[in-house]
């Protein structure tokens, strides 16, 4: 008997080892799409795995910004969370090929697909830099906001924007355009706009929303820059602890949550464009001849970044897709 219970109590105290807790932290509020799926995503997971794999969430930002979010995953203190744009391309500037301006304009599903398609070249470049890709989130064709009206590209030459602080990326294309560079942390945005501090800001309609600069802002430029993405990202330090019936199971949880929080946000970022337009802001229509300016402006961009913040081989693939 007594050798019976200390079987027990070894299986148990085994167990205990085994279990493992994924702490995320995130920008998104509690009640957003990206945050429900995520609720919805930890729920499933604890169910399938027992209780022996569970999330732990930290919502609206209480962990510091994306960079914060980085550095603490880095250093154990957290395992992972959702990053974008500019912190991204900090993990692997590969991933930023999908944001390169004006390569998809306005057609989202030829933006869906293409990241679709190069989703398995991200992974891997994610993967060497010591991060598992649970899933792409979709954000959305991204806009150009302002305080001011411009009709046309060349009007936006001196416009004060907004930008993330060393940001290769979005360097490239407001240097390109000519535009004031305004480094600023994603919450000091809207006082900014406020205070006259920034002209302009960017991002998409739902983005615009939540971060309530529609209260600031008088124009949006109804003429896509770029496509934006997120990816929902974990250690692998963290990862590695988990069986690898387990990482499946996850994996297909994670699969089924983030493509439901992408199809909600085709609809989402359309149903924000209508309210954005009903409370009074005016969308500015650039003439047909810029998108061939913006052609142009493109391949400017990308002789900035090719083979210094994103790779010959990946701008190449990019090439394909956008044909």
């Amino acid at each position: 008997m007594l050798r019976f219970i200390a079987l027990l109590g070894l299986i148990f105290s085994l167990n205990a080892v085994a279990a493992q807790q994924i702490k995320l932290a995130v920008l998104v509020p509690e009640g957003t799409t990206w945050g429900n799926s995520l609720k919805k995503l930890a729920r499933e997971v604890d169910a399938a795995t027992a209780g022996s794999v569970t999330f732990k969430v930290y919502y609206g930002g209480v962990s510091g910004d994306e960079p914060d979010v980085l550095r603490k995953v880095r250093i154990g203190q957290l395992h992972g969370g959702i990053f974008t744009g500019k912190t991204l391309g900090d993990i692997h500037g590969d991933v930023r090929a999908m944001e390169v301006p004006f390569t998809f304009y306005g057609d989202q599903k030829k933006a869906s697909a293409a990241l679709n398609r190069l989703e398995p070249q991200f992974g891997q470049a994610l993967k060497s830099k010591g991060f598992v890709n649970l899933g792409f989130y979709e954000i959305g064709q991204v806009f150009l906001v302002s305080t001011k009206k411009v009709s046309n590209l060349n009007e936006l030459k001196g416009i004060k924007i907004w930008s993330w602080e060393g940001d290769p990326l979005v360097g490239a294309l407001l240097e390109t355009l000519q535009l004031v560079s305004v480094p600023l942390a994603l919450p000091d945005v809207l006082s900014s706009l406020s205070t006259g501090i920034i002209d302009a800001a960017y991002a998409p309609p739902l983005g615009i929303l939540a971060l309530q600069w529609h209260t600031k802002i008088k124009y949006l430029v109804d003429f896509p820059t770029a496509y934006s993405i997120g990816a929902l990202l974990v250690s692998d330090k963290i990862w590695a602890k988990i069986s690898p019936d387990h990482q499946q199971k996850i994996l297909a949880i994670a699969s089924k949550f983030v493509k439901e929080a992408n199809d909600k946000s085709v609809a989402e970022n359309e149903a924000a464009r209508a309210q954005l337009k009903k409370g009074g802001v005016e969308f500015v229509s650039f003439p047909e001849s810029d998108y061939k300016q913006a052609a142009s402006v493109r391949g400017k961009v990308i002789a900035r970044l090719k083979g210094k913040n994103i790779s010959a081989k990946m701008l190449d693939a990019l090439d394909k897709e956008a044909k």
